[in-house]
């Protein structure tokens, strides 16, 4: 696969050069499964047209400008069964899909997407998903660190392999769907990746084994035990078990100091979802950040998965809505959350778990902010009192007041981070003058000493009433060590 590679690039069939040929309009509408304005930008017959036209358009191309765009190859990618022939002409069996950032072109080996033009939508039961949503979201959440042994556990396509193996020395994929073992194996060969990739479930294939990042988007959707189950959606276990199963073992396969971190779903009941995930994280040990990003009701869930499994026009479908929302009743299932779930073996005696709330701004990537909460929730371990230690502003932090035009003072005054969870506190004049002065030269309680002298307050008050809010300020991140 490496000619193909290489082949790939020189015609530039990357994702920049395929946005540029087909204009934003074109691409807009492909991204929304409309064929008909790329097709018009894609005739004048040169080798990226074609190979646009053969995968991402899928449609049958004659063999000799398939010959030409992908000359000396074609016999190979028949033989590894990428391409069919359809008569005189070649069909792309499965999508061969640019991807990448901005540092790497990368093709990602995956199942034609379903439902082009408005064709039903028919989806196998062993369908490889290619790049969603979803695992664009795990790839910016994985903590950057390097170097040691990874884990991508239900690979899928094999594309958080391909992330995980810029930077690290050892990487296993794992996944129970064969043709997605293919596909994973595909994806790691044609960019020259090197990945164990490996069949089973859960832990089993790493069993004994240990990681420094696991990274996971397992099958977490919620449907009842009865029907079809799409693998890449749906495990065997019952509600959020998935999830749950991953979560659980996961203390087992970290080496110290190692992440697990997972893109995942869990019910809402009448038990409220923190205590519900308190119960999966506290008897692993481990320390844990758990972000719930969106809630759904459950007609909006049913009607989003139905839709992905193309039941949306079927016979059958008022049918199954109702028995899925009868079974969600059955279960005292009340709405379903999304989230990210990260963990980490620190192995401190009182493990360190965060759960919270965020439906707001989250700015891109996302790893570099896990990583760094892990370190203040070290330093916070660390201090004996938070007041002696030389916290400084966090960078791009910024500040806003908010008053009527021309007033002396303001009447509000909010800082906000300018990074991953955009957090924003609105603080008093202590508080403000506190975040302004510690610049790693003076410890807390030293400019709170300064700020009493200034404002004059008495010192050892002010000391005890804003020690907690240094705290606060260091764990939100605000304050950095």
């Amino acid at each position: 696969m490496e000619q193909v590679r290489a082949r790939l690039a020189d015609v530039g069939f990357t994702v920049d050069r395929v946005q540029e040929l087909l204009g934003p309009a074109a691409h807009a509408a492909l991204l929304r499964n409309e064929t008909t304005p790329a097709e018009r930008a894609t005739r004048d017959g040169s080798a990226l047209s074609t190979l646009v036209r053969l995968f991402s358009l899928q449609r049958a191309e004659p063999a000799r400008a398939v010959e030409a765009a992908l000359p000396g190859l074609v016999d190979d990618l028949l033989e590894r069964g990428l391409l069919g022939r359809d008569g005189s002409d070649v069909r792309a069996l499965v999508d061969v899909r640019p991807y990448g950032d901005e540092d790497h072109d990368w093709w990602v080996v995956c199942d034609l997407t379903p439902g082009l033009d408005t064709s039903p939508i028919e989806v196998g039961p062993e369908h490889v998903l290619g790049i969603s949503e979803a695992s664009s979201s795990l790839a910016q959440l994985t903590v950057p660190t390097s170097g040691g042994r990874v884990l991508d556990l239900g690979t899928g396509c094999g594309v958080q392999a391909l992330h995980l193996a810029q930077r690290h020395d050892r990487v296993v994929a794992t996944d129970v769907n064969p043709r997605a073992l293919w596909a994973a194996r595909l994806t790691a060969e044609l960019n020259g990746a090197d990945v164990d990739v490996r069949d089973g479930s859960f832990w089993e294939p790493v069993a004994g084994e240990q990681f420094d990042v696991i990274a996971t988007n397992p099958p977490f959707v919620v449907s009842p035990p009865t029907g079809e189950r799409l693998v890449y959606r749906e495990g065997s276990l019952e509600a959020d078990g998935v999830v749950r199963t991953v979560v659980s073992g996961a203390a087992d396969h970290l080496r110290p100091g190692g992440w697990c971190q997972v893109l995942g779903s869990w019910v809402h009941t009448d038990e409220p979802w923190e205590e519900r995930l308190h119960g999966w994280i506290a008897p692993t040990g481990l320390d844990a950040w758990v972000v719930q990003r969106e809630v759904v009701d459950l007609p909006a869930y049913v009607e989003m998965w139905l839709a992905d499994a193309g039941a949306r026009h079927r016979p059958d479908y008022a049918e199954r809505y109702d028995a899925w929302l009868g079974w969600f009743d059955e279960q005292g299932v009340e709405a379903m959350a999304f989230g990210w779930i990260n963990l980490r073996a620190a192995h401190r005696d009182v493990p360190v778990l965060r759960m919270e709330q965020w439906r707001h701004e989250v700015v891109p990537p996302v790893g570099a902010a896990v990583l760094d909460w892990a370190e203040r929730v070290d330093a916070l371990a660390d201090a004996d009192d938070v007041l002696d230690v030389r916290w400084t502003q966090a960078a791009g932090l910024a500040q806003e007041t908010y008053g009527p035009a021309g007033a002396a003072d303001p009447e509000a005054i909010v800082v906000r981070l300018g990074e991953g969870l955009r957090r924003a506190r609105q603080v008093d004049t202590v508080e403000a003058g506190l975040l302004g002065a510690l610049d790693g030269d003076l410890t807390a309680g030293q400019v709170i000493d300064a700020l009493a002298q200034l404002l004059d307050r008495d010192p050892t008050e002010l000391r005890e009433s804003y020690r907690p809010v240094v705290h606060d300020l260091v764990a939100d991140g605000f304050l950095v060590p």
